[in-house]
């Protein structure tokens, strides 16, 4: 059974910093990209970052491209999405799932986690 636990969401000011983790079991981890997506109150789900642990390759949204950083730790099932120079629009909540990770973004299997919140204040 597939299992997403996300976390290391909070409240934060315009320009801080966060760091969120998502910790996933119930698969071969190397086999599949790990996608973080968010959802804005009132939005649409939208694919953020992705990272295909097998050869490194990550995916950026245009929207936070120089502003995010994605990483894996295939020994933990780990992925990090390292969050800087935040802003109000970066406001919602994060989930992670594995899926597939291309040029055209994360595309999710459909397992999800239950997200982490993240509200950027101005």
């Amino acid at each position: 059974e597939v299992h997403i636990v996300e976390s290391g969401g909070g409240l934060v000011q315009a320009g801080g910093s966060l760091r969120l983790s998502c910790a996933a079991s119930g698969f071969i981890f190397d086999d599949y990209g790990i996608g973080w997506f968010r959802q804005a109150p009132g939005k649409e789900r939208e694919g953020v970052s992705c990272i295909n642990s097998s050869d490194g390759f990550t995916y950026y949204a245009d929207s936070v491209k120089g502003r995010f950083t994605i990483s894996s730790d295939n020994t933990e099932k780990t992925v990090y999405l390292d969050m800087n120079s935040l802003k109000p629009d970066d406001t919602g909540v994060y989930y992670c799932a594995p899926g597939l990770c291309s040029d055209y973004g994360p595309l999710s299997v459909g397992s999800w986690g239950q997200g982490t919140h993240v509200n950027v204040s101005s």
